[in-house]
């Protein structure tokens, strides 16, 4: 390792304390210790809550290039082993957050020595994992007073090797929209069937029928996806349940496909209850998750330069039905996130996803030659 070596440690220490959305006190007193012992001279720092902005004031200052980073980990029961496990039982960075924001110090570290002629604004943003804490802190107008004219991001991608950057002009992941399904009924005993209103059948009948808002509703061009990933419903097997909850996730790639199978589902919803004679509740909470769209200069100059970076294996990325909501910011300011390569075999939001380390000081350094490049206009 090199003179980068703190910001690996870094990234071991904040992989230590994991905290959930809207949560991250300790997260944000460390980072904030850090970002206070950098040079001040060009620096300056905001808060609210947990969640912290700071500028580089740039020497001319005609424009403001913007950064996020997130900040906070998830309800996972880590299995990685490693000597800096996480101390939270249940909780992990489970998603590279820790990375994320390791990397977003280097690269304020080196402009807070190196001002760019732009400003250059480091977002550390909460609750990417929960409730869209990037359309929180935008609608609060958080960002308003140093509003960036671009924004940039990155996640890392545990399927791709060290030194490879991936990205691609307009969309690069889907919308999300978490779903929540109640099914209320009138529960008996099971030999009276007659006299109780069984909702393990409803709710059977709906998840079948929601299978074909894709295969029938959506342009098979276009592209979208219902997944219904947790069922629940009676105590035992002699009693007929009179209520059943269902859980899962809508990703589509534009927003009207998002709304539209938002739509269906409802209407699904209202057949049911009609159906099976019962009160059917839908919660669909987009929490701000648009998709993830990269506009179109400010991603083709990423992309040339990168291609052109010396170190820097450029793919073309192909769109994911991932969630990210950086989306949020992107339909406000033009910008790009992108991949980058981890290698490592476990996949995000895995217990035993482990980065490999190499990563943070690459991604300084190349993300840094790339900002600076674009805060002194010669991009």
């Amino acid at each position: 390792m090199n003179n980068l070596d703190p910001f690996i440690k870094i990234r071991r220490d904040l992989h230590l304390i994991p905290e959930i959305g809207l949560q991250e006190y300790k997260t944000h007193e460390y980072l904030l210790n850090v970002i206070r012992q950098l040079p001040s001279d060009h620096l300056e720092v905001k808060t609210d809550e947990t969640a912290i902005l700071v500028r580089i004031k740039g020497t001319e200052g005609k424009r403001t290039i913007g950064w996020r980073t997130d900040i906070d980990g998830l309800p996972v029961i880590e299995q990685t082993k490693l000597p800096f496990e996480s101390i939270y039982e249940g909780r992990m960075h489970a998603c590279g957050h820790d990375v994320h924001m390791s990397i977003a110090l280097g690269i304020l570290s080196y402009f807070s020595t190196h001002p760019a002629k732009d400003h250059l604004v480091f977002f550390f943003q909460p609750a990417e994992e929960t409730v869209s804490g990037a359309k929180i802190y935008y609608d609060k107008g958080f960002l308003n007073e140093w509003m960036p004219d671009e924004f940039y991001g990155l996640h890392i991608d545990p399927n791709r090797p060290v030194g490879t950057i991936a990205t691609k002009e307009g969309t690069l992941f889907a919308s999300t929209c978490d779903v929540k399904v109640d099914f209320h009924g009138i529960g008996g005993h099971a030999a009276y069937p007659q006299e109780a209103n069984d909702m393990i059948v409803a709710a059977s009948q709906f998840v079948n029928q929601v299978q074909t808002i894709v295969s029938r509703n959506v342009n098979p061009i276009e592209g979208a996806v219902v997944t219904l990933g947790s069922f629940h419903a009676g105590t035992t097997g002699n009693v007929i349940s009179d209520h059943a909850r269902i859980e899962g996730t809508i990703r589509a790639l534009t927003k009207d496909m998002s709304y539209m199978v938002q739509k269906r589902f409802k209407e699904i919803a209202k057949g049911i209850e009609i159906t099976y004679q019962c009160k059917v509740d839908v919660e669909l909470n987009m929490y701000g998750y648009l998709p993830v769209i990269n506009s179109p200069k400010e991603t083709i100059d990423f992309i040339e330069f990168m291609e052109n970076r010396e170190g820097v294996h450029f793919h073309e990325a192909e769109t994911a039905m991932t969630g990210e909501d950086f989306g949020y910011l992107l339909d406000k300011v033009p910008g790009t996130m992108f991949w980058l390569g981890v290698d490592t075999p476990y996949g995000l939001h895995h217990p035993q996803m482990s980065p490999k380390e190499e990563a943070i000081p690459f991604a300084i350094e190349v993300v840094s030659d790339f900002l600076e490049q674009k805060g002194n206009h010669f991009i």
